[in-house]
């Protein structure tokens, strides 16, 4: 085997990736050293993103957009199966506690309040200024926004082969318009809040370390014959194996059984294999948690701070990568529909998540509504780094709101998949996800607003 420079695909990955990393050392560099920018609260991957995407249209580095395109979607999957297998602590185990489901259920009316903004937004505009616009477009908003480069990735890919010249690009495009408006404009409207004394912020207090536990009782010893770190990947990488393995089959089986449906839904379950992850990635937990209730197991495997580290680690890269790999020629006739969106779908998610946060966070409303803008246009990092700017020592529940939050709005969320893969078989089916989705988002306002008159 030839181990030198000459063998391109055995050097390519290292080259890629230390580019990658080299762009977030950077990025941390700069974003220390310049005030603006740490005013800004942008999130250093989102600012190595950008800048590896500079140097790539400046020539300055050759970047392989086909490996970039393939850590966009692994990274989503890994970090959210480290994420899941997370042990939940004891005292955030609230009995009759709806706030994670109201949460979840505000999380997916955002979804398809965005859907709908984004589908009228495309529509319009293909039956007057634009007659051959994708019309199913409107949709990469919700996953842009909402769900983030990983799943603007996926779906812009799957649009693309379904004749979206473009899809992808536009879908990350979205997505890298969704940072600028959590880390700009959601720093612009708390300051505005501060000086009418509806908040306090903290920025100074925002650069602090965020104080984790190391070790929890019963875990496995840090010095034993493996590595506790390799413990948590090896758990990880057996989901995601299980994960592959689940999706081949079930694919295969609806090729076999109803070759029609698998059309449609074989490559929903590829492009959202992270839900699969997830799901089994909290299977994993229960047994683990249940053997070690009947003494089969007498150690805790997981470790919450190193698959903190993972899921941070995988989520960084998918959003270095994501951002990195946007081809601005593809957008170049999309821009009108790209500017709506991005204007239209901040401004939207604003004056939605203002209507439904005063139901659901009564006693923290800035704090839930904050974090909340932040997650829904950006990550759920996003939403955390606004949320401490008024909340620097997470004392209120709404920073562990996003993640139970956003386990409820899985469950929640499926049938907006469904809507995802409808829209484009045709104009007329287009029209139905519309009114389909929002009835659907309808009948979650409902949810939210009984919940509430049921709690008081």
């Amino acid at each position: 085997m030839d181990y030198s420079s000459a063998n391109y695909a055995l050097w390519n990955i290292i080259i890629q990736l230390g580019l990658i990393a080299g762009a977030i050392l950077l990025a941390g560099f700069l974003r220390r050293r310049i005030p603006l920018i740490r005013k800004s609260l942008m999130p250093i991957a989102v600012l190595a993103g950008f800048l590896l995407l500079a140097a790539k249209y400046l020539g300055l580095v050759k970047l392989d957009g086909a490996l970039l395109e393939i850590l966009v979607y692994h990274g989503i999957a890994l970090g959210f199966i480290a994420m899941s297998l997370r042990v939940p602590p004891e005292d955030q185990a609230h009995r009759g506690d709806l706030t994670g489901l109201k949460s979840g259920a505000v999380i997916v009316s955002t979804y398809l309040v965005q859907g709908v903004t984004g589908l009228l937004i495309t529509l319009l505009l293909s039956y007057t200024f634009m007659p051959g616009l994708f019309k199913a477009a409107g949709l990469l908003l919700p996953m842009g926004y909402g769900q983030g480069p990983g799943q603007a990735n996926n779906v812009g890919s799957s649009y693309e082969a379904l004749g979206f010249g473009g899809g992808r690009s536009f879908g990350l495009s979205i997505a890298a318009a969704g940072y600028l408006v959590a880390c700009i404009v959601g720093v612009i409207i708390l300051n505005l809040l501060s000086r009418r004394g509806k908040v306090r912020t903290a920025l100074k207090q925002a650069e602090q370390p965020e104080v984790d536990y190391f070790q929890s009782k019963d875990e496995i010893p840090i010095s034993d014959s493996i590595d506790k770190l390799s413990v948590q990947l090896a758990m990880v990488l057996l989901v995601y194996l299980t994960t592959y393995l689940c999706a081949r089959g079930i694919t295969a089986g609806l090729r076999a059984v109803a070759p029609g449906l698998a059309e449609t839904v074989n490559t929903l379950i590829w492009g959202f294999n992270f839900i699969i992850g997830s799901a089994l990635a909290i299977l994993l937990r229960a047994l683990l948690e249940k053997g070690k209730r009947a003494g089969i197991i007498q150690r805790q495997y997981q470790n919450n701070f190193l698959l903190n580290r993972v899921s941070g680690f995988f989520f960084d890269l998918m959003i270095v990568a994501g951002i990195a790999s946007i081809n601005l020629e593809d957008i170049r006739g999309l821009w009108l529909p790209f500017l709506l969106m991005a204007i239209v779908g901040g401004v939207i998610t604003w004056l939605h998540l203002r209507f439904v946060c005063k139901a659901v966070y009564q006693d923290y409303y800035y704090e839930g509504l904050t974090s909340m803008f932040g997650m829904l246009t950006g990550t759920i990092s996003s939403g955390v780094l606004l949320l401490r700017e008024i909340d620097p020592d997470l004392s209120t529940p709404a920073a562990n709101n996003l993640i139970t939050g956003s386990s409820f709005g899985i469950i929640l969320g499926a049938p907006v998949l469904v809507l995802v893969g409808l829209a484009p078989k045709s104009d007329l089916l287009c029209w139905v996800t519309l009114a389909l989705a929002a009835v659907y988002m309808l009948l979650l306002e409902l949810l939210i607003f009984k919940l509430k008159k049921k709690r008081r």
